[in-house]
């Protein structure tokens, strides 16, 4: 009699569970229901929005001092001309001279922001001084064959003069791919310049009357 009951009130349970699990089957077409809203539906700001919960009012925080961008590193330098010397003096360029995959890199970094001003070959010839900007230095000749990397890599980080700071286009190994492939484009200059086109000079031009035959007949005689 006893396991008659049990049995019994296994099967009203297993109904109830059974009749519970299809009254709450989940419907795809409408959401579930919702015990803790609060947390599930946070109140989200917009980034230029008012925002009560910082003392400045404002949902876009500034990055706090000293914050640089995961894998970069910091130069450490001002933008200042003097720094810029200082530079040069204190770093070098960690990428290895004539590496054709490096060049290759700078060559392309170079043609899509520099070369608007600087020129395909450095010269100053881009095609934005042909619409008011003052065209830069030649990168081949003057003083910037004689800058040492370390200045043309603060040069490219904080700009100079009319040139803006490159430090938020390109990233470190970048500039200094962009700075190996300007060194290339000097060495070709000075090697070009150093082996000019031969050329015959005056003294060592053969005289026309050296190949003339010197046992030829007077006019009237017969050989």
């Amino acid at each position: 009699m006893t396991l008659y009951r049990c049995n019994i009130a296994l099967a009203i349970l297993l109904a109830v569970v059974l009749l519970a699990t299809w009254s709450i089957s989940v419907d795809p077409q409408r959401p579930n229901w919702d015990f803790l809203p609060d947390m599930q539906y946070s109140p989200a700001y917009e980034a230029m929005s008012k925002n009560d919960n910082f003392a400045d009012g404002r949902t876009w925080q500034a990055s706090p001092e000293g914050t640089i961008a995961r894998g970069e590193t910091r130069l450490g330098y001002a933008a200042t001309p003097a720094d810029a010397i200082r530079a040069g003096e204190e770093l070098t360029n960690p990428i290895p001279a004539g590496d054709a995959a490096v060049l290759a890199r700078g060559a392309t970094v170079y043609r899509v922001n520099c070369a608007m001003c600087h020129g395909p070959q450095g010269q100053g010839d881009g095609e934005a001084t042909k619409r008011g900007v003052p065209p830069p230095p030649s990168l081949l000749t003057g003083k910037s064959p004689q800058m040492k990397d370390g200045q043309l890599m603060h040069i490219l980080t904080y700009g100079q003069g009319s040139m803006a700071p490159f430090v938020a286009q390109l990233s470190l190994d970048e500039r200094w791919q962009v700075v190996a492939y300007v060194r290339d484009m000097q060495t070709k200059t000075v090697t070009s310049a150093a082996s000019p086109n031969e050329t015959t000079t005056p003294d060592e031009s053969p005289s026309p009357a050296a190949d003339l035959p010197t046992d030829v007949p007077a006019a009237g005689e017969t050989p």
